[in-house]
């Protein structure tokens, strides 16, 4: 063999060589590849089925019952029992208002409580005395009609003269007119007695009485109490000030009794029930869990119950995935300190307990 034909088949088979290393390493990459999208999908199945049966959002936050105090009467601010982040209990005194004003009040309803008592068994008096009047005047007229009906028969004989007769016409009319003004004086002293109404002459006793009701509620009033045990927060009164009715004055937050509003996509609650276990941190608190419990899923998306709700028949229609809010009770052991406050940023997690499989089958 000639050395320009040695040298072409030692040339070509380097070449071979080549093609066959370069096909086994694209073999060898194709078969990585495969084994990573395998392991991929492995990951991504398994990452979505466990987004499924532990649900997390971090729209989330502390929520509680916040209690607005305000005074139900006017007044002049006497003393301010609180401050700001104080804890106070149920019944523990909050504001005092000046008494003053509504002592006095209590005195003149108790006052005029008592004169319309006495008010009362003076009127009954005149009505006794009007009516007796009303018969004296009626007995007077009877006598001037038998008078004038006599004289009518002694002047057809001749016995009595004209004059006679006018004069017994004239006292039969103002005895008339007496009966009548009887009568009218008479029903007067009735009505003010309340004989007229069934019940009647109690009647201004019983609004007396409502008078000296409320002006001893308004007298009590003036004292503002904690509704609930709790912080407070929000103070803007100070001893001082003068105050109007439903004027707010501080708010008490109860955090004893604690929860979360966590705003979850529609599409994550498909295995969410109340009752499930539910873990969850804070940003305050970083390295502590906290716990509780599903309580209840709200019965409408956030958007239908804001102030200007969508309207998808109008206008072009962009499907947006909603958000509906889970209520989260706190579970008050794990914060016995009460380290977890109102607004709160929270990533609560919603352990659903569902099968691997079953959310698997489900989504295929």
């Amino acid at each position: 063999m000639s050395e320009e034909n040695k040298s072409e088949a030692f040339t070509e088979a380097k070449t071979t060589k080549k093609e066959k290393k370069k096909t086994g390493k694209k073999k060898h990459a194709a078969v990585v590849l495969i084994i990573l999208i395998i392991i991929g999908a492995i990951v991504g199945i398994r990452v979505y089925a466990i987004s499924k049966i532990d649900v997390s959002t971090d729209d989330a936050f502390i929520d509680a019952h916040v209690y607005e105090i305000s005074a139900r009467v006017p007044g002049h601010v006497e003393d301010v029992k609180v401050h700001d982040n104080q804890p106070v209990k149920k019944g523990d005194v909050l504001v005092e208002l000046d008494r003053s004003d509504y002592l006095t009040a209590v005195d003149n309803a108790a006052a005029a409580l008592d004169l319309a008592r006495n008010e009362t068994h003076g009127d009954v008096a005149n009505a006794g005395s009007a009516k007796a009047a009303a018969a004296l005047a009626k007995s007077r007229l009877e006598l001037t009609e038998s008078n004038l009906a006599r004289g009518k028969i002694l002047f057809q004989k001749g016995i009595i003269s004209r004059q006679d007769l006018d004069t017994l016409t004239t006292n039969k009319n103002v005895a008339t007119s007496a009966l009548k003004d009887a009568e009218d004086a008479q029903k007067r002293a009735e009505a003010n007695a309340g004989f007229l109404v069934p019940g009647g002459k109690k009647a201004k006793i019983a609004q007396r009485t409502a008078i000296l009701m409320q002006a001893k509620l308004n007298l009590k009033y003036t004292t503002i109490y904690s509704p609930a045990d709790g912080y407070i927060t929000r103070k803007s009164v100070e001893p001082g000030n003068n105050i109007q009715a439903s004027q707010p004055l501080m708010a008490v937050v109860e955090l004893h009794n604690t929860w979360v509003t966590a705003n979850y996509k529609e599409n994550q609650l498909t295995y969410v029930r109340p009752g499930q276990h539910v873990e969850f941190t804070v940003d305050a608190y970083p390295n502590i869990k906290f716990r509780g419990a599903v309580n209840s899923i709200m019965a409408g998306t956030g958007a239908a119950f804001s102030l200007l709700p969508p309207e998808n028949a109008t206008g072009n229609y962009v499907k947006i995935v909603q958000r509906i809010p889970v209520k989260i009770i706190i579970d008050q052991t794990s914060d016995p300190n009460h380290l977890l406050r109102v607004g709160m940023s929270v990533v609560p997690t919603i352990h659903t307990g569902e099968n691997f499989w079953k959310v698997l089958r489900n989504a295929l």
